[in-house]
This record gives C-alpha cells, sequence and structure tokens, in this order.
C-alpha cells in the first residue's frame, strides 16, 4: 500500500504532512473536499510530519527564488532527506506538490515520485486554510505578517531584476512616441487651417508641418512683418529665399484681418505644439540610448524604433528571444495572418519588420526571401542581447553585414560567408574587445591608487 506525503512551503518554513488513507480519499474525491473547512475533520486525515522554520527572511526570499524557478534548495533537499523514509523504501511512497517543476526536480534528486494532481490539490488547499492551526505556536496573525513580508520581499526583488536592462521603460517610451507622434499631427493640422484663415500663403511656402508651426508662432500678424523679419525666418526655415517668400507674401495676402486676442491664442496654441515636438526629439534620443543598453545588437541590425516594436509586440525581450524567426517575422501582422488561413489565401510575408530599410531596398520578388533572412537574424540578435553578460554590438555589426551580403547576392550573386564563419570571426572580436576593456580598468584602477597614495603622502607631511 502507497504512503502520501504532502510538502507544503509556507512564507514561515517548509513542512511536511502525512495523509492517512490516500487511495480511499482519492475515490471520494467530492468528501475531500467538503472536509478541508471542518478542522477536526481534516486532522483526521493528515498528521505533521516535520516542520522547517526558516531563520531570517533573506533566508526565506533565496529558498522560495529556487522554487519559483523548479529548483530544490539545498534546505529543502536535507529537510526532505531528513523526514522521508530512506531511500530503499521511497519507492513505496509519493510525494504531493503544488508545482509540477518543483515535483519532477525532487523525484530527480530524492529518488521518490512526485504527484499534483488527484486528491493533492485539495489537501495543499485544506493545509493553507489550517496552517497555523497545525503548526505548534504558529499564530495566525504570525503567519500573515510572515506572507506580507516575504510576499514583499519577493515582488520588490522581482521589479528590481537587472535595473540597467529594464525592457519596460523602452515599451512606455515607443507606446509614447507613436501617440506624440499622432498628437502633433493632429494638432499641426489644426493650426493650418486656424492660421490659414489669417495667412493662406505660408501653406504652400512652408509645407513642413514643424517648421509652418513655428513661423506661425514667430509672425503672429502678417501686417508686422518687414524686411528687418527676414533674419528670424531665415534662421527657423535654413534658407533665405523661402524667408524672402513668406515676406512678398504677406504683403499682398488675401486672407482676412484677425483680432488680436485670436492670434494670441494662435501663438499660445503653436507655441505648445513645438514644445511638443522638442519633447518628441528628446524621447527618440531617450529611446535611442536606452535601446543601445539594453539591445545593443538588436538596435545595430534594424534601428532602435523597429527594434523596439518587435519589443513591445512581444511583451519583453526575454519574449522576443524566446521567439522562433518565424513567429518574429510576421510579428504585428496577426490579423492578415488568420484573415489568410480563415481564407485559405496566401499568409503576409512581414509584419513590424516591412519598416526595416533591408525589406525596401530589396526586389519586389526578393522581399519575402529578405524578410525571412532578416528574421532569423533579428532572433539570433535578440537572443545574445538577453542573455549575455557582457554588452556589445559586435555581433550587430557582423550580422547587419550579413543581411548586406545576402542583398548583394540576390542582385549580382555574389556567394556570401557561412554563418559560422562569421560567428567565429564576431566571438574573436568580442574577445579581445574584453581582454582591451580589463586591461584598460587596471590601468585606471593602478592610477587611482598612485593618486591615493600621493594625497597621503602629502597629509603626512602637513
Amino acid at each position: 500500500m502507497s504512503k502520501l506525503y504532502v510538502l507544503y512551503e509556507h512564507s514561515a518554513g517548509f513542512a511536511l504532512f502525512r495523509v492517512t488513507e490516500f487511495e480511499e480519499l482519492a475515490a471520494f474525491l467530492p468528501q475531500v473536499e467538503e472536509s478541508v473547512t471542518d478542522l477536526q475533520r481534516f486532522n483526521s486525515v493528515v498528521t505533521l510530519i516535520a516542520f522547517q522554520p526558516f531563520k531570517s527572511a533573506i533566508v526565506a526570499l533565496e529558498n522560495i527564488n529556487a522554487i519559483s524557478e523548479g529548483i530544490v534548495p539545498e534546505d529543502l533537499n536535507l529537510f526532505l532527506e531528513g523526514a522521508l523514509p530512506k531511500r530503499k523504501k521511497r519507492s513505496k511512497c509519493t510525494l504531493g506538490v503544488a508545482d509540477p517543476k518543483l515535483g519532477a526536480a525532487i523525484s530527480e534528486a530524492l529518488e521518490i515520485p512526485c504527484s499534483h494532481t488527484g486528491a493533492v490539490p485539495e489537501i495543499i488547499r485544506g493545509i493553507r486554510h489550517h496552517f497555523h492551526a497545525l503548526i505548534k505556536g504558529l499564530t495566525l496573525k504570525a503567519c500573515s505578517i510572515a506572507q506580507l513580508g516575504l510576499g514583499h520581499s519577493y515582488s520588490r526583488a522581482r521589479v528590481k531584476f537587472n535595473v540597467h536592462r529594464v525592457d519596460n521603460m523602452i515599451i512606455q517610451s515607443i507606446a509614447l512616441l507613436d501617440q506624440l507622434d499622432k498628437d502633433i499631427n493632429t494638432f499641426s493640422m489644426r493650426i493650418r487651417e486656424w492660421y490659414s484663415y489669417h495667412f493662406p500663403e505660408l501653406v504652400s511656402i512652408v509645407p513642413e508641418n514643424h517648421l509652418y508651426t513655428k513661423c506661425a508662432e514667430y509672425i503672429k500678424d502678417r501686417k508686422s512683418l518687414s524686411e528687418e523679419s527676414l533674419e528670424p525666418l531665415t534662421e527657423i526655415l535654413g534658407d533665405s529665399e523661402k524667408a524672402q517668400a513668406i515676406i512678398d507674401a504677406s504683403k499682398m495676402s488675401m486672407g482676412m484681418d484677425i483680432s488680436p486676442v485670436d492670434l494670441i491664442n494662435i501663438q499660445m496654441f503653436a507655441g505648445r505644439v513645438v514644445a511638443l515636438s522638442n519633447y518628441r526629439k528628446q524621447i527618440a534620443e531617450y529611446l535611442h540610448t536606452k535601446m543601445n543598453s539594453v539591445a545593443p545588437n538588436l538596435t545595430t541590425l534594424i534601428g532602435d524604433q523597429v527594434g523596439a516594436r518587435l519589443i513591445s509586440k512581444a511583451g519583453s525581450l526575454t519574449s522576443l528571444a524566446k521567439y522562433p524567426a518565424s513567429t518574429l517575422q510576421i510579428l504585428g501582422a496577426e490579423k492578415a495572418l488568420f484573415r489568410a488561413l480563415k481564407t485559405r489565401s496566401n499568409t503576409p510575408k512581414y509584419g513590424l519588420l516591412y519598416h526595416s530599410t533591408f525589406i525596401g531596398r530589396a526586389g519586389l520578388k526578393n522581399k519575402g526571401r529578405i524578410s525571412r533572412y532578416l528574421a532569423n537574424k533579428c532572433s539570433i540578435a535578440s537572443r545574445i542581447d538577453c542573455f549575455s553578460e557582457t554588452q556589445t554590438t559586435i555581433f550587430g555589426e557582423k550580422l547587419r553585414q550579413q543581411v548586406e551580403d545576402r542583398l548583394k547576392f540576390y542582385e549580382t550573386g555574389d556567394i556570401p560567408m557561412k554563418n559560422i564563419d562569421v560567428m567565429k570571426q564576431a566571438m574573436e572580436e568580442a574577445l579581445q574587445e574584453q581582454e582591451q576593456e580589463a586591461v584598460a580598468s587596471a590601468k585606471k584602477k593602478k592610477k587611482k591608487k598612485k593618486k591615493e597614495k600621493k594625497e597621503e603622502e602629502a597629509m603626512d607631511e602637513d
């Protein structure tokens, strides 16, 4: 007859329980569900074998981090080794666990079969409900304080996981950048429509939105323009001919006169739009620096904005790294893909990768081929960025050169280098770069030590 033991990981420590009449319990699962809420009935089913409290909050956090990853921590290994029957008798026992990953790791380490199905989830639910009553000296208040403390420290550790390579900021930045583009475009159209009542000729002279808004903010009343305004307008537009054309057009404009109050409102609105445009440039620069620190190889390969959109669509850099190249290729074209599958027509060749310059440069016949090849290289770059400890752009440069060579191959037929040879070169260059950085850092440390010694000697002399 097999014996069932149940492992329960609490914020206070590890507990091992023995379940009586396991085979009968499995047959009467509804009755087990009912007895879970009743402590007296549940006590007759479950018996505490051993309990090992955590020595400190740090130890608890280390253990819970290992368990969440499906790894058996050393403390748990020693606890189970001492509490469970000897290895010879373990074949007749079963250990109930909540997490199947942890169960697989325990069965491999301790040679005991593990189960997470049947009556086990209900028994664990009962243990969780009555845990403070099953352990002597443990109160409900102490349990809740331990759970709250461990929960906060675990969440804090997860959120602070490698602060310098957080891709959440990239996701928010690219979303803000897209929103700003839409808003600036809408507001610029509103200014064009509003200011054209007063100076309609300005649209044909300055068609670009940002420059038009700057001109509207500066000019205000067209009648105030004179030859003295030529220099400031030239500074805004960067073209003296256009500036002269604006001054000439203002003298014989067909626009209506506007009251000073209306002009003030137009000027204020134009100022806000100009400020938004400047902020958009700042966000673009911030995104560029953030992408270079988080995903340097992906940025070197396809650019910061396309790379950021891929990360945003995937949800994180880790998720993007886990995607196969075929999924990455059509990322962003989900609607077209499902429509094609439903209608049994041709599936899309590219999604967000279409915005890359490589696909625009490829011929019509080769767009699908280069898209597939580029997706493959993007997949490699994202994995290098995600899982490598040292950040370098060497792999991104080599992958970009490979895509360039492939484009040439489609056009001229020149056979490019094999991928294995290119990666070997990249590895050698990366190792050389690391050695150079190590030598440079050692020199800096020596210089610092010399300076400190000199300062100490000077202090002693004084």
